[in-house]
């Protein structure tokens, strides 16, 4: 049996109510960590764009806590500039200090091309995918303990590498993974670990029949990723075996976009 180290840890996982965040929060909690399950109130959408991401009211995020057992429901929108230190606060208050900060959420919406390019498209990709990223993890370095070894899990995707029709998602995505390395650079003198996964095609219920088996012949591995996939190798970049791993992206595709 490996011991991750992780029983006890507070983890925060942000957009963490469905898809791959909650199978994230399920594999700390089954490790014996206490988890703070993130979740934000939707907005609807400005004329003409969708959003593309899964939104889930507050009982879904105060019903898997429940479910998780020594986990809490927090809220916050991480938009705003205030936002992660409010989180920080409330987590602590509820659960204690945080040791690994998972930053799962994300901001996708469409159209999300050249030809329909907007500032505020590409601002609400890059408030939510690269700047609130950036914030959390800093508010993590400001709060660590002394004597505390902290870590950090970005979660990327394989469209941060080129994905045609996803500019501001893909472009944001990349930030993220810069930003995984320079924070990583930044405070590892610090103690503190960074890192990131990258998924390739993951079916959270967004891909029909036809995506799906389109989606699966292009996988070397000959299949489509399961949110567990994801939530394995984020456990393991946040456990005490990965010690000496910092500002990698580790891609987690079955050999996808390689």
């Amino acid at each position: 049996m490996v011991d991750t180290r992780l029983a006890g840890q507070v983890v925060l996982v942000t957009g963490a109510c469905g898809g791959i965040g909650a199978a994230i929060a399920r594999a700390f909690s089954a490790e014996g960590a206490r988890v703070a399950v993130h979740h934000f109130a939707e907005t609807p959408p400005p004329s003409g764009v969708a959003w593309e991401h899964a939104a889930f009211p507050p009982e879904v995020a105060v019903e898997l806590a429940g479910e998780l057992g020594d986990a809490a429901a927090v809220q916050g929108d991480l938009r705003e500039p205030d936002a992660p230190r409010h989180l920080f606060e409330e987590v602590e208050h509820r659960l204690g200090p945080v040791d690994v900060l998972v930053n799962n959420a994300a901001h996708c919406e469409s159209p999300d091309t050249f030809d329909s390019l907007t500032a505020g498209g590409l601002r609400r990709h890059y408030e939510v995918n690269a700047i609130a990223p950036a914030l959390l993890i800093s508010e993590l370095a400001r709060r660590r303990r002394e004597g505390g070894t902290p870590c950090v899990v970005n979660v990327s995707t394989d469209a941060a590498r080129a994905f045609p029709g996803q500019v501001g998602y893909g472009t944001s995505k990349a930030a993220l993974e810069a930003l995984t390395r320079a924070a990583a650079l930044d405070l590892a003198a610090a103690g503190v670990r960074v890192n990131a996964v990258a998924p390739g095609p993951v079916q959270t219920g967004w891909m029909d029949a036809g995506t799906y088996a389109r989606a699966r012949s292009i996988v070397p591995m000959g299949r489509v990723g399961e949110p567990a996939d994801i939530a394995d190798a984020v456990v393991f970049l946040a456990s005490h075996q990965a010690r000496w791993i910092t500002g990698q992206i580790l891609q987690v595709a079955g050999g996808h976009a390689l």
